[in-house]
């Protein structure tokens, strides 16, 4: 692992991976949690992250797309520092207003790249996805701060979707070492 690498997943775990007892989605307790949103709310640590993702990129990324909750902080900085446009994907249209899925520029007939914060199964970025290729858009990649996924749990390859990932979670496990 490069060195700048490894010293954000260090900074990254000694930040986010907190200890005590915890009910997980699945139901599951554990005695130790990783809380993302602490390196989101920081902006120098937010900063660093996105630095790293800028590089992952598509060269054909016309917009980003990022996903409720966790990537729309991480998508709107990587857009600061690209230029790129963003859009805010939900988890599903408001039922109410606009009742748009994406909110901010017309991304129709664009490719848009995914920005999520943390991968585990891919089912968020499925969904997304398929719903964004339902309104006219290309989506080939998504661009993730933490893959922490099992091998063969991340199905997206399987619809054509590449993830490019800043950290793993093998990274983060070797810096906790």
């Amino acid at each position: 692992m490069p060195n700048d690498i490894a010293r954000l997943a260090s900074v990254i775990d000694a930040t986010c991976r907190i200890r005590g007892d915890f009910v997980l989605r699945s139901g599951i307790r554990t005695g130790e949690y990783f809380d993302k949103y602490r390196f989101e709310s920081d902006p120098s640590l937010l900063r660093r992250v996105a630095d790293h993702m800028v590089p992952l990129l598509p060269h054909d990324t016309e917009v980003l797309g990022g996903l409720e909750l966790g990537g729309v902080p991480i998508a709107t900085m990587v857009s600061s520092l690209t230029g790129l446009p963003v859009i805010f994907v939900r988890k599903e249209s408001k039922t109410y207003g606009t009742r748009r899925l994406a909110e901010g520029r017309d991304f129709a007939g664009k490719t848009v790249t995914l920005v999520e914060d943390i991968i585990t199964t891919g089912g968020a970025v499925k969904n997304a996805a398929t719903a964004l290729r339902g309104l006219d858009a290309t989506v080939h990649s998504v661009v993730c701060a933490i893959d922490r996924s099992e091998a063969g749990v991340n199905t997206l390859q399987e619809m054509g979707v590449s993830t490019m990932s800043v950290l793993t979670k093998a990274d983060l496990d070797e810096a906790a070492s």
